[in-house]
């Protein structure tokens, strides 16, 4: 029996500048440019062993056993990696998130970078940052940013991420609202896809996406917080109302979500710099500088539906773990 195992953690990202839509449906390369944060406190962490003993793919997440869909998913990914090694054994995937799955935090982003890194350590192919992230982004297109740390970019129609800036450029601080753990109604997938072709404003989100995307870029790179706060808002808002003019209507907004955001603004206008955005899901993510961050976190903490409040900080690059390591 021959084994080759690597373990790899692979955080979140929250997009500051938004992605939602496809260029190409089948390549899964991204409509619109994006930038994002890549956020240590939302973590996955994936064990892959290729085992020429095994007779299919097995995989579970957070100790369920995949099947279906997403396990198809995985398997998709596994070929890529075989593909390229020239190696034919299936593999054993565990992975395991420390936050909520599919319900718009990223989880899908997080465990895709893992996996396609730590299928590729296993198989020791020695591939650059930007070809896993090639293979990530294959699986889901927000993956692709998460395996560089700090914040990074995917470009309209790009293959790969790239890194715009390391953690240690800003440390901003990321509050992560949680208002339903539960799964999401619509996949984002196919929530791009409804959008695309039933919503009158999805030209006009496409259009007015680089603009916001070149905005954010701009004040992150000047750290600067209040255009990159307004910046971010408005990439968010612009997203969710393409969403919302599909028909019919796909609304990932709660009522917790709207009343969190007008926390947010209050707490703007009483002088606590405070911005927020969400992505597919009822989760509301506000940034703001780490000095601030307790006493904004207790607000949100203190809010009627926020369930918990995740702190997080720039997160570090997709890497692989000791053995033992978790």
């Amino acid at each position: 029996m021959t084994q080759r195992t690597a373990q790899v953690m692979a955080c979140s990202n929250i997009a500051i500048a938004k992605y939602w839509g496809k260029a190409d449906t089948e390549l899964n390369l991204p409509a619109v440019p994006s930038l994002s944060m890549t956020l240590d406190g939302l973590r996955t962490v994936t064990r892959v062993t290729f085992d020429d003993e095994l007779r299919t793919d097995e995989a579970t997440l957070d100790g369920e056993p995949l099947s279906g869909r997403p396990l198809a998913r995985v398997t998709a990914l596994l070929d890529r990696v075989r593909s390229i090694a020239g190696c034919s054994d299936r593999a054993r995937v565990e992975s395991n998130n420390d936050f909520p799955t599919a319900s718009g935090l990223a989880s899908s982003a997080s465990g895709f970078a893992a996996l396609a890194l730590a299928a590729s350590r296993a198989l020791k192919l020695g591939l650059s940052a930007g070809r896993v992230s090639g293979l990530a982004r294959a699986s889901s297109a927000s993956a692709a940013r998460s395996i560089f740390g700090g914040y990074a970019a995917l470009d309209a129609g790009a293959r790969e991420a790239e890194r715009v800036a390391p953690a240690s450029h800003w440390e901003l601080a990321m509050l992560v609202a949680v208002t339903d753990p539960g799964p999401k109604s619509i996949g984002s997938t196919s929530g791009m896809q409804h959008t695309a072709q039933t919503s009158p404003y999805y030209r006009e989100w496409i259009r007015e996406a680089p603009r916001v995307f070149d905005e954010v870029k701009r004040a992150l790179l000047a750290r600067e917080l209040e255009p990159l706060g307004e910046a971010m808002e408005h990439s968010a808002l612009l997203m969710h109302a393409s969403m919302m003019g599909a028909r019919p209507a796909i609304v990932y907004l709660a009522p917790a979500t709207l009343s969190v955001m007008s926390l947010v603004k209050r707490l703007r206008a009483d002088g606590l710099p405070a911005y927020f955005t969400m992505d597919a899901g009822p989760h509301v993510k506000v940034l703001t500088l780490p000095r601030h961050a307790d006493e904004v976190a207790l607000a949100l903490d203190e809010h009627p539906g926020v369930e918990r409040v995740i702190r997080c900080g720039p997160g570090p690059d997709a890497h692989e773990l000791k053995p033992g390591a978790a």
